[in-house]
């Protein structure tokens, strides 16, 4: 450190001091360059600046000694809300944090010979003598204090007062470097890990019962040679002691909603990303994203894709639930962010996009994103692309899910349904005619004897109908593949927060946010846990651990009978019955329809995708309906080049492709479909529409 000490500053110089940032995902001492401040009462301290957004990932990094494994407690807090001080000092806060080594400050070592040491430097409004924690402190005297800078709001002073981990005599008193703690617990962190926390809750929250788990947890260790941290030493007492918190824990913290709300948020604040509370004219909304949730956006959504899933509960919630999704190995989607909130979350974007892309960029500063899935084309497509710098797709999922189920529900007879299907996916591309509402008033005269379906349509879909195909004429479109992830998702979501045993509880925002932080998530950390150890893959929930896109892939291609002189259906042998065949009709289209059970309930089967990889691969069907219009949409844009520099960009990496194709292209048929595109071309666009991506 001192090779870094030039002059030695003094407390009014701290803000000319560089702000540092490590790129690693958590940082200590180690990372940093120190200074040491002169006089005042910080004199002889090492000083540095973070961005105070980082301080959690410093606190961690510090626990991580090699050498003296620890764990901070917060032994004291203040705040000052903005605009108490007129005068500030230098080094002045608006939020005064101390954090103290959790062995320390007194010492008990000696406590079973009655030779207590009373003398100790714990400040008086500690928490260190708090019963049941005498056996773990050993005297350290190792404490900093973090001060979020009334000037600067958005860093954080670092006061090292003392960075040893030693007793008032100076000798190490807890790690690797005592003696004493040699064959104890007193080597390692005195406390488990929040991974391990967040673990053992899970499995807890899941339902596995205690002595399962430390069953588990016993065979772990023994398969690594023995204890080597803290989190070895888990034991049966941390497991019950995390079953009682569970158990007395609940969503209802207050008997007003509003102020329950207010409390969580009070106590999870690094579970918040955003939070504006309802006033007269600002509506209620809530950003949350777990710990868990981070690293998995951060593991799966670098160089991958984030979906929006929004307004799901919109009838029999309190407010509509937003979700933001990634997408693993195997293609299904994992939830990584919830936003609530009064309105709809397209109006209110603006405000809490860009502090999510910053929380992740915070975590790893190398982080890209490769696409952004939107299901509404109201969302502000600019922020997005400006949040995170990516491409902007139009998912039509949640229009395709909405229609099949209203379909079914309201129409009885099956031929009706798959032609009325059809001609909405017509309508939704304008593929026969170039004006929307002509396209509207064609399809609602030919089916007008379906009244209950059409006053849906009318009230449901028309007022945003051409909103819809300007995002379509505007937007590449998503392939069935997310469709199928997403859709997975729903289902799941729909079975958890919909069940019966809930009907109470759906008024209640508490209830709501409990439950998904809770309970939800750790089903999706099973499944994760299980993917990757193998462990507890009975206990996994099997009609949601794949999605169709996934069971797809598991058909054989022989199992497919594809008559290429007849494109009006397609035949898939059923994997369980061979004596079985469902019908696929309109093959190869986003809006094919089947006639499997799993279909018939409106959901988005294995049969159709099969089908639709089929399709692409042998080359014979005509190419999916977002391909059509994405690649008319480029060749227009070859002549009238616009002004968004991303969509001009994407145009001018293919027009040289395009430019040599443009002879080949055919009339629309009388069906309002295109002439199946050359080979090459074809593939060419198919690959760009299933997750598009820049090359």
């Amino acid at each position: 450190m001192k090779g870094h000490e030039h002059k030695i500053p003094r407390m009014e110089d701290i803000l000319n001091l560089p702000v540092q940032d490590p790129p690693c995902a958590e940082f200590s001492a180690a990372h940093i360059k120190w200074v040491k401040v002169e006089g005042g009462r910080q004199g002889g301290d090492d000083i540095a600046l973070i961005p105070f957004a980082r301080v959690g990932d410093f606190v961690k990094g510090e626990s991580s000694n090699a050498e003296c494994p620890a764990s901070f407690r917060i032994e004291s807090r203040r705040r000052r809300p903005e605009g108490s001080i007129s005068k500030p000092r230098v080094d002045g806060y608006l939020e005064y944090t101390l954090y103290w080594c959790s062995y320390g400050p007194e010492d008990y070592r000696e406590n079973e010979s009655g030779l207590v040491d009373g003398s100790s430097t714990k400040p008086a409004s500690g928490k260190g003598s708090r019963p049941g924690r005498r056996h773990m402190m050993r005297g350290c005297i190792c404490h900093f204090t973090v001060k979020r800078l009334y000037t600067r709001p958005l860093l954080a002073l670092i006061i090292y007062n003392q960075r040893n981990h030693v007793d008032k005599s100076g000798s190490p008193c807890h790690g690797i470097l005592d003696q004493d703690a040699m064959g104890t617990r007193a080597m390692y962190a005195p406390r488990i890990s929040e991974e391990q926390r967040q673990k053992v809750m899970s499995m807890l929250y899941i339902g596995i019962p205690l002595d399962s788990i430390v069953q588990h947890h016993m065979e772990m260790v023994e398969g690594h040679g023995g204890p080597h941290n803290r989190d070895d030493f888990l034991s049966r007492n941390d497991v019950r002691n995390m079953e009682r918190v569970i158990r007395n824990s609940s969503h209802e913290l207050h008997e007003d909603d509003e102020c329950s709300i207010r409390m969580w948020v009070q106590r999870h604040r690094k579970n918040v990303f955003y939070f504006q509370d309802s006033s007269g004219s600002e509506p209620f909304v809530l950003g949350m994203q777990t710990d868990w949730q981070l690293q998995q956006l951060v593991q799966y959504g670098h160089n991958g894709y984030i979906a929006f899933h929004s307004t799901f509960g919109l009838k029999k919630l309190k407010y509509p639930l937003c979700t933001l999704l990634v997408f693993n190995a195997s293609r299904d989607a994992i939830p990584v962010a919830w936003v609530i909130t009064s309105s709809f979350v397209s109006q209110d974007i603006h405000k809490w996009i860009g502090l999510l892309a910053e929380r992740i960029q915070t975590k790893d500063p190398r982080w890209r994103l490769d696409a952004f899935l939107v299901d509404d084309p109201s969302f502000e497509i600019s922020i997005i692309r400006e949040a995170f710098q990516c491409r902007v797709l139009l998912c039509i999922w949640r229009a395709r899910h909405s229609w099949i189920r209203r379909l079914l529900k309201t129409c009885c007879n099956f031929d009706v349904q798959r032609e009325m299907f059809k001609h909405l996916g017509w309508l939704l591309y304008c593929t026969r005619r170039p004006n929307t509402m002509d396209s509207v008033e064609e399809f609602m005269q030919v089916f007008v004897d379906q009244c209950a379906f059409m006053d849906y349509f009318k009230s449901r879909w028309l007022p945003n109908i051409e909103l819809w195909a300007n995002g379509i004429r505007s937007l590449p479109v998503a392939g069935p593949e997310p469709n199928a992830a997403i859709e997975s998702y729903h289902l799941r979501l729909k079975s958890k927060l919909f069940n019966e045993q809930y009907v109470n509880s759906w008024s209640r925002v508490d209830w709501l946010i409990h439950t998904l932080t809770t309970e939800f998530q750790s089903s999706y950390w099973l499944d994760q846990y299980s993917i990757e150890t193998g462990y507890f893959e009975n206990l996994r929930d099997k009609s949601f651990s794949t999605n169709a896109w996934y069971q797809a892939l598991q058909i054989l291609n022989v199992d497919v009978i594809l008559d290429e002189q007849n494109l009006q259906y397609a035949k898939v042998i059923s994997q369980t019955d061979r004596s079985l065949a469902y019908t696929i009709w309109n093959p190869g289209s986003e809006f094919s329809l089947c006639d499997c059970p799993w279909s018939r309930l409106g959901n988005l089967c294995k049969h159709v995708i099969k089908v639709a990889i089929t399709c692409k691969s042998r080359q014979v069907a005509r190419p999916l309906l977002s391909a059509q219009v994405y690649r008319q949409a480029l060749l227009t844009l070859l002549q009238n080049p616009p002004d968004d520099p991303v969509v001009l960009d994407h145009a001018i990496l293919h027009a040289t492709r395009l430019q040599q194709d443009i002879k080949g292209l055919e009339v629309l048929s009388n069906s309002g479909l295109l002439q199946p595109l050359p080979s090459e071309i074809s593939s060419h666009v198919a690959d760009n529409i299933l997750f598009p991506r820049l090359h």
